[in-house]
């Protein structure tokens, strides 16, 4: 795989080394590059990245979560992401990180002392493809009765990645990615446990929670000047139940929220679906105020018809297609198709999962209204969302 398609993360604390980082990768070709300011953080674009990354570069020396238990937590689920460590420690101890992250599984590169240079990365980026393979471990199994504790211990949270005008770069809200902060696993993603909370008959209590906490986080919002919504996914499980808008609408109320500052989101395959019970409660939910987005649009195949059918205020086009776009004749296709939709629906369309700067660039020309993606935000935590928007307003043009 050249270099082209590798799919890089740097994980750095101090902005100015990632920044360089960054323009050294790009130097050497890559278009695939991410970043995050500390192993915590990292998890987090780990836990939502699709496609994979490929490779890590990493420090050691970082506040909160270093680079040794990052290095752990890759063992233990990211086995196939290749590591390069970046660091200005004494050699012996990098050294003795090395041997470390072999004994866990993790695929090593090699290692490189600050500052780092083009030709040094080039040289162990190169050995990526004959890096050794390791199997990766079997899918983590959660028992009911551990879902159920970490619901009660309450170490679900919701992390918000924001989603800006294009033209304006203007913040106008925010979705809501579940969170599970597991005592002896780490920081898992929704990936990893939304199917077994589904399975288990535990999925409403689990909405309840991320709305809960989303709640909480837009009241913050507003009184810091942020007339912002915030996005919450519904499962065609919740969706059955025809006591849904009335339980959402409760919390609502009492957080001192109003409906129109919350959009729910569900997926085009559920949307169109049509039984009875799921058309009744997305009616009754636009009817109390909420919001609707069609998410992940265009995987679906639905008419617009049956779309035109549904109270939707939101399309949210789905990230395949915002990612082939710029080099995909197909893709560009369902983009445009995509955008189409929503304008003849008389809605405002999202471009999920804008990654680079050509997506971006292709999809302000062809006048998509609205965006999130890791070019402009990864999901980050409640407090670290509000020190984004605070810089964010002070760069925006």
């Amino acid at each position: 795989m050249s270099i082209e398609e590798l799919r890089f993360l740097v994980v750095e604390d101090h902005s100015f080394q990632r920044w360089v980082l960054g323009n050294l990768l790009e130097s050497l070709g890559a278009k695939h590059v991410f970043s995050a300011a500390d192993g915590q953080a990292a998890l987090s674009v780990l836990a939502d990245m699709d496609p994979p990354v490929d490779v890590v570069i990493t420090d050691l020396d970082m506040p909160g979560m270093d680079g040794m238990e990052f290095i752990r937590h890759l063992a233990d689920n990211w086995r196939r992401v290749s590591l390069v460590v970046v660091s200005s420690l004494d050699p012996s101890l990098v050294a003795s990180v090395g041997v470390m992250a072999k004994a866990y599984g993790v695929s090593l590169l090699g290692a490189i002392e600050k500052p780092a240079t083009a030709k040094k990365l080039a040289a162990i980026i190169a050995s990526h493809g004959n890096a050794p393979h390791h199997p990766e471990r079997a899918p983590v199994v959660f028992s009911p009765e551990e879902m159920a504790e970490g619901l009660r211990e309450g170490q679900f949270e919701a992390f918000f990645q924001p989603k800006v005008e294009m033209q304006t770069m203007r913040i106008t809200g925010a979705e809501a990615n579940a969170r599970w902060r597991h005592p002896s696993k780490g920081l898992i993603g929704p990936a990893s446990f939304i199917r077994a909370f589904e399975s288990n008959g535990l999925i409403a209590q689990l909405t309840s929670t991320i709305l809960a906490d989303s709640l909480r986080q837009v009241a913050v919002w507003h009184r810091s000047g942020l007339e912002a919504t915030v996005s919450v996914n519904l499962s065609l499980t919740s969706l059955s139940d025809v006591t849904l808008a009335e339980r959402m609408l409760a919390p609502v109320q009492a957080a001192g929220v109003e409906p129109r500052h919350v959009i729910f989101e569900v997926t085009e395959s559920v949307a169109t679906s049509e039984p009875g019970r799921v058309l009744e409660n997305l009616s009754r939910l636009r009817m109390k105020g909420f919001g609707l987005s069609i998410d992940d649009y265009g995987t679906g195949y639905s008419s617009m018809q049956r779309l035109a059918r549904i109270p939707f205020t939101e399309l949210k086009i789905d990230q395949s297609f915002v990612k082939s776009a710029p080099t995909d004749a197909s893709g560009r296709v369902m983009l445009e198709s995509s955008l189409e939709t929503a304008g003849k629906l008389r809605i405002p369309a999202v471009a999920e999962g804008v990654e680079t700067h050509a997506q971006w660039d292709l999809l302000r020309g062809l006048g998509c209204p609205l965006a999130q993606g890791y070019f402009i935000a990864t999901p980050l935590e409640a407090g670290e969302f509000l020190d984004w928007v605070r810089n964010h307003r002070q760069s925006a043009p």
